[in-house]
């Protein structure tokens, strides 16, 4: 049985945690910083742990990082 096929954009945008869970980064920084709080700035730097719908979608497209 051939093995299956990570996503590519999947495994260069999130990373698997050992406990199971799906880190990325964090969504709104990509335009229009200028009408963003500098809160909201600070607080969205790094990388955050994806809700549980979403890690269910990025665990569809990488198969063995379990």
């Amino acid at each position: 049985m051939p093995k299956m096929k990570t996503k590519s954009s999947a495994k260069k945008r999130f990373k698997v945690t050992a406990t199971g869970k799906v880190m990325g980064g964090q969504a709104g920084k990509r335009h229009g910083m200028i009408k963003r709080s500098k809160k909201f700035i600070r607080d969205a730097r790094g990388t955050t742990v994806l809700s549980e719908p979403d890690q269910k979608i990025i665990k569809g497209f990488m198969p063995y990082a379990r």
